[in-house]
């Protein structure tokens, strides 16, 4: 038989007087069985803190954040690792409806399965009334008998999939001394240009920001009146690109360095709120084809990012975000929704709460306070709440790991995707290579 891969059927290797099995990744000694739900797998004896057959890998884990992304860019509720009420089955992804019911189940399914496990494990989301869809990265004989789905790895798509198709867009400030570049001219516009011919060129002329003369007309200018800044004019010109090298996020690209129009904003205003002399702001949107109302969006959406600055530093500081140190992925996403939660109830308090001030801060109309403000009164409401958990006795803690002696059950360590430093051209990559 072909199902376990090695040519042996199951009753070959399991119970079986004498057999001795070793994983193929790290060499240890791993035992057949069957759990209480029928499932047939491996386990090992002593579990390895680096085999990526023990420990879910790299692979599985992002295979399953794209599917959560997947769901909730479709514009449903997708939730991480979900067990039914019955402990029967345990999705890697569960999706809601809008009545919160769950009705579809996706799994990431990388590791070696036989037909008759993929069909059981079918059978269970089947009797709870949930559908079930199995992902994986290479062709398996289970993919003929549940429903299934065959994606690409994601090591062969490199990050930019996860932007593909989605409706994102990149907006940032741009230094005032910078050099980008306009749109190349067509073949024909260039042969009339130069009749004795040569290589149409891949970018078209310099746009110096701080010379007005290289501007030309831009393709929409606005003007609006505000409380804040006086009146704000702001002009955008279409299909503006800068002239990518290969160097610091392009440094390890192969090929050729692709073209990336985008709008470029400058945007004027006649006075600044503290006071000063007000400079022009340099925007540059990934977005094409922006009218005027569309380029007045993104300003204004530029001056409003402070809002979310403070957003992050009250679920920091004030919330505890980042307070727990959380082992899996899956605890800190669940966490996240817990602090977005206690956020939104303290949004939606701010008719009941009274005004607690700070000497130095400045009163606030009835019904806008901040969410910071509204959870000082928590310490008001706190005495008449009733405590859910019983009072803590006085216990000592225990001995702990004895001294000297080795962690032997180290925590799973999670790539986060970071470096120290990066190379920021190609003879410092040179350099820095052993």
């Amino acid at each position: 038989m072909d199902d376990l891969g090695c040519g042996r059927a199951w009753s070959d290797v399991h119970r079986v007087t004498g057999m001795e099995l070793t994983c193929p990744q790290c060499q240890g000694r791993i035992f057949a069985r069957i759990s209480q739900h029928g499932l047939r797998h491996f386990y090992h004896q002593v579990r390895p803190p680096d085999c990526v057959l023990a420990n879910e890998s790299p692979e599985h884990h992002l295979l399953k954040l794209e599917l959560a992304m997947v769901g909730r860019t479709a514009g449903w509720r997708a939730e991480l690792e979900v067990s039914s009420q019955t402990g029967d089955w345990r999705a890697d992804v569960l999706v809601y409806d809008e009545q919160c019911r769950p009705f579809m189940a996706l799994e990431a399914q990388l590791s070696p399965m036989t037909p008759d496990d993929a069909q059981l494990r079918t059978n269970r989301y089947t009797r709870d009334g949930v559908a079930v869809c199995w992902i994986g990265l290479e062709q398996r004989p289970w993919q003929r008998a549940v429903p299934s789905l065959l994606v690409r790895s994601p090591k062969e798509r490199g990050m930019a999939h996860l932007l593909r198709g989605l409706p994102v867009e990149a907006l940032g400030r741009m230094r005032t001394d910078r050099v980008m570049r306009r749109p190349a001219p067509s073949r024909k516009e260039y042969y009339l240009a130069h009749p004795r011919g040569g290589h149409p060129p891949k970018h078209g002329g310099a746009f110096r920001f701080a010379k007005p003369e290289t501007w030309g007309e831009p393709d929409s200018a606005t003007a609006q009146v505000t409380d804040r800044y006086g009146t704000a004019r702001a002009m955008a010109w279409g299909r503006i690109h800068p002239r990518l090298t290969t160097r610091s996020a392009w440094i390890d690209h192969t090929g050729e360095l692709p073209v990336i129009e985008g709008t470029l904003v400058r945007l004027q205003v006649d006075r600044l709120p503290g006071g000063g002399g007000p400079l022009p702001l340099w925007l540059w949107s990934s977005a094409t084809g922006l009218t005027g109302e569309d380029v007045d969006v993104r300003w204004q959406a530029f001056l409003r990012r402070f809002d979310l600055e403070h957003t992050f530093r009250l679920m920091k500081q004030t919330l505890g975000w980042t307070r727990p140190k959380l082992r899996t992925p899956e605890a800190g996403e669940r966490w996240t929704w817990i602090v977005i939660a206690a956020h939104t109830q303290l949004r939606l308090l701010r008719q009941a709460a009274t005004d607690l001030r700070r000497p130095w801060e400045k009163p606030a109309e009835p019904g806008r306070l901040t969410p910071a403000r509204v959870r000082r009164g928590f310490r008001n409401l706190r005495p008449h709440l009733l405590c859910p958990a019983r009072a803590p006795k006085p216990s000592t803690p225990g001995p702990g790991r004895p001294l000297g002696s080795k962690n032997r059950r180290p925590a799973t360590h999670y790539d986060v995707g970071k470096t120290v430093k990066r190379p920021e051209s190609i003879t410092e990559r040179g350099r820095l290579r052993p």
